[in-house]
């Protein structure tokens, strides 16, 4: 579990933070990875506790902040990891049956860090 009480925690923190948890267990996230993920989502979305403490202070204006913020690092991190690093992970069909995806000509005749090289070009354009 996830350290701490969430006595604090009301009902509805205490739903979103079981679906959260549930979601990325189906994604294959170990159960106590997924349970501190899913306190630190609810935590980042709503400051806290709501029943008591400084979750309950925190003003609608902050919390909206910290949703866009996270919102924000989200989009970011999955743009990351659409990058070079996880191109080259892949094998050269995939990178091929990509490359024909985006109608890039000459692919047929490339090799591998070409293929990476032409598809980042592509999702730079976008």
């Amino acid at each position: 579990m996830a350290i701490g009480s969430k006595a604090k925690y009301s009902e509805k923190q205490k739903r979103k933070a079981a679906h959260i948890e549930q979601s990325y267990e189906q994604k294959g996230v170990p159960r106590h990875k997924a349970e501190e993920i899913a306190w630190a989502t609810v935590n980042k979305h709503s400051g806290g506790g709501e029943r008591s403490g400084s979750g309950k202070n925190t003003s609608p204006t902050d919390k909206a902040a910290a949703r866009r913020d996270s919102a924000r690092r989200a989009l970011n991190s999955r743009r990351a990891n659409e990058g070079e690093g996880a191109l080259q992970s892949h094998s050269k069909e995939y990178l091929l049956a990509q490359a024909r995806k985006h109608h890039i000509a000459g692919r047929s005749s490339m090799n591998k860090p070409e293929l990476i090289l032409a598809l980042q070009q592509v999702a730079n354009t976008r």
